[in-house]
């Protein structure tokens, strides 16, 4: 039986204007100039440039009338390049984006490069092949994925070809087109795995300039699995062959491409990272900036101030005028807003950034890793007596330019790893420990994670394997077996 009642409860919603900042907050400085031009598009009540004050509108508006008043007789003292640098100078962008007279004009050193596909398909073109075999080989070419391999099977190829291009066709007949392509440059393309892509490049190495070729055919052909756990002591054995020849042979298979699509990569520019923030140690005072992109001018329009006014104080109230008095004080509520949230999102930013750098002062001062300390989310938040979830969009995608480089902010944060002295260490300095012993060790005979535990307990850090095995893992350093070297 259902029964109707009133229940009390307390809950939190976000308003309108939170969850403005929230995302402002979370998007990085290359995002910011995008989002700002999208709210102009939308926001016509949202101008570029300084707010003005009263009495520098009503003298703006005298220049006006003077202006206009004049602007037939001046424009033989008008000079373009002044016009242009205004327009790319005023708002938001960076100081300096307009042309500098003084510089030449370069043209941007961009490199241009050709697709793989493009590569590909030029190659194709050059065989003599029938109306369907062409139609075949250009859908295996469109297969290759981006590290150069054609992982999808065969006999599913020619279900494909059948139901969307109506061409029936057989595996064999996929497979000559196929080994015609795997001829193409770069050598290894289109294989279905990386042992059949290793035989390729391998298939192209002359024998009298690489002694060592058919040994390196013979480990990639009958010897994958072993070659791949460096099991060399069973290649060595099966294939009868001395320690310089097995060392010679592995060293040539090692120097082969294992992403032979990655060489012909689709056209690209280079990116770069821009940095939120910039620090300086001024004489052991840290000094911090944030980048000019993460201020922008914007200020409410004065017409639709002035708009607003007149309909407001107007007699007249008819639906259409209620309208559009409703229209305008919307918009010119929605520009205060997302002035305020930029406003609040330069403040938390510095904020954020002022607090890493006192909790690791130490750091910042010579770039040290060894001197970075454990550092959470919870110890910045309750520094700046925020909530943890706004430091962690802060710190999650946002970048400081040091003297000696630039860091995520999530760079400084990591886990603290007891001593014996009764301090914690960073996990970020237990890791830096880790690496260089891992770079110093005897190849022949690297370090388990078992030995690794205890020359880290005997330099006074109490760590267990399993979490040797986790800070290597994220340093993407494979277990000792792999590591092995002849």
């Amino acid at each position: 039986m259902q029964k109707l009642g009133l229940h009390q409860s307390l809950g939190q919603k976000l308003s309108p204007q939170q969850i403005q900042f929230i995302k402002l907050l979370q998007i990085p400085t290359t995002e910011l100039e995008s989002r700002i031009e999208e709210e102009l598009e939308i926001n016509p009540a949202l101008e570029e440039g300084e707010e003005q004050s009263e009495s520098d509108f009503e003298e703006d508006k005298q220049e006006d009338y003077e202006d206009n008043d004049s602007s037939k007789n001046d424009d033989e003292d008008i000079s373009v390049d002044d016009y242009l640098r205004d327009d790319d100078i005023s708002g938001y962008k960076m100081q300096g984006d307009g042309p500098n007279p003084d510089e030449e004009e370069r043209e941007s050193p961009y490199a241009s490069r050709v697709s793989i596909l493009d590569t590909l398909l030029t190659q194709l073109g050059m065989l003599k092949l029938d109306e369907k075999q062409n139609t075949i080989g250009k859908y295996l070419i469109g297969s290759i994925d981006a590290d150069g391999y054609i992982r999808r099977e065969l006999e599913l190829i020619c279900n494909d070809l059948a139901f969307s291009l109506n061409i029936e066709t057989t595996e064999e007949e996929l497979e000559e087109i196929l080994f015609k392509i795997q001829t193409f440059e770069p050598a290894g393309i289109a294989a279905r795995d990386l042992k059949e892509c290793l035989h390729l490049q391998l298939e192209r190495k002359s024998e009298i300039e690489y002694h060592h070729v058919n040994i390196a055919k013979s480990i990639i052909e009958d010897l994958f699995d072993e070659f791949t756990k460096k099991h060399y002591d069973k290649i060595q054995k099966k294939l009868d062959i001395n320690d310089e020849d097995l060392k010679e042979a592995v060293q040539l298979i090692i120097r082969l491409n294992p992403k032979p699509g990655e060489s012909g990569s689709e056209e690209s520019v280079n990116q770069y990272i821009i940095p939120d923030f910039m620090l300086f140690n001024n004489n052991g005072k840290l000094e911090i900036t944030l980048n000019s992109r993460n201020a922008p001018s914007l200020k409410v329009s004065r017409s639709y101030i002035e708009m607003f006014d007149t309909y407001d104080k107007s007699s007249k109230k008819d639906k259409k005028l209620k309208e559009a008095v409703s229209f305008v004080k919307q918009k010119l509520d929605s520009a205060k807003w997302f002035i305020d949230a930029i406003h609040q999102r330069q403040l938390t930013l510095l904020k954020t950034m002022n607090s890493i750098a006192n909790f690791q002062y130490e750091f910042f001062l010579d770039g040290d890793e060894s001197k970075l300390k454990p550092m959470i989310l919870k110890d910045i938040a309750n520094d700046i007596q925020m909530d943890i979830s706004t430091i962690s969009r802060v710190a999650n995608s946002k970048f400081v330019q040091t003297e000696f480089g630039t860091f995520p902010l999530k760079y400084f944060f990591s886990e603290g790893i007891s001593t014996d002295s009764g301090e914690d260490a960073s996990s970020r300095e237990v890791k830096h420990i880790l690496k260089e012993l891992i770079e110093n060790e005897e190849k022949k005979k690297p370090l388990s994670d078992d030995k690794l535990e205890k020359i880290l307990n005997e330099k006074g850090y109490n760590i267990a394997r399993r979490t040797v095995a986790k800070y290597r893992e994220q340093l993407n350093i494979p277990v000792a077996r792999l590591r092995k070297e002849l």
